[in-house]
């Protein structure tokens, strides 16, 4: 008996040393892993923006205009835009909006950065949404468990200049069936 389980204990030595080696000699391919480590500036696949018909490239527009830094109300375009419910006393156009390349956005660094990493943005004030945006709690993901997964991008639910959710009434509740005892 004693001799038997000797032997199992060392078959199972070996095995698992057989296995480490096997796959400590694929851990440095990349075929190896299914869902590669993600970096801090991954890409993730979003859909386009939902931008306004008409509106974008921005340049379109404000190429031909020099560009005005200071803070003020704007009277001639874009009059519709109002900052409601996101620090409005506190925030302005270019703190998100590049000042020389209206088709970018800008983060706090001043990396200029494609509309369509607008997470990115939203996560420097946002960070716990952003976080768990990323992982698939907050908003809207697709695609498979272990694969490549689809986003949709902050602004495809909430309005960036007023970004809170107007309050809703709640339905009323189930009628009670009558036949119930």
């Amino acid at each position: 008996m004693k001799n038997r389980t000797m032997y199992i204990l060392v078959a199972f030595a070996m095995a698992t040393v057989t296995i480490f080696v096997a796959v400590a000699g694929h851990a440095g391919r990349r075929e190896f892993w299914l869902t590669p480590p993600k970096s801090e500036t991954e890409d993730y696949m979003v859909p386009p923006p939902p931008f306004t018909e008409g509106i974008f490239p921005c340049s379109e527009c404000h190429s031909e205009l020099t560009p005005n830094p200071k803070r003020r109300v704007l009277e001639d375009e874009h009059t519709d835009i109002e900052l409601k419910n996101h620090a409005e006393n506190e925030r302005w156009c270019l703190d998100c909006h590049d000042l020389k390349n209206r088709d970018k956005l800008r983060l706090v660094s001043g990396e200029q950065i494609d509309f369509n990493h607008s997470y990115r943005l939203c996560g420097q004030c946002h960070g716990d949404k952003y976080r768990d945006w990323k992982m698939g709690i907050h908003g809207k993901r697709t695609g498979l468990w272990n694969g490549r997964k689809e986003y949709l991008l902050c602004a495809h639910c909430h309005n960036p200049h007023n970004p809170r959710f107007k309050p809703i009434q709640p339905k009323p509740p189930p009628e009670r069936p009558e036949n119930i005892q």
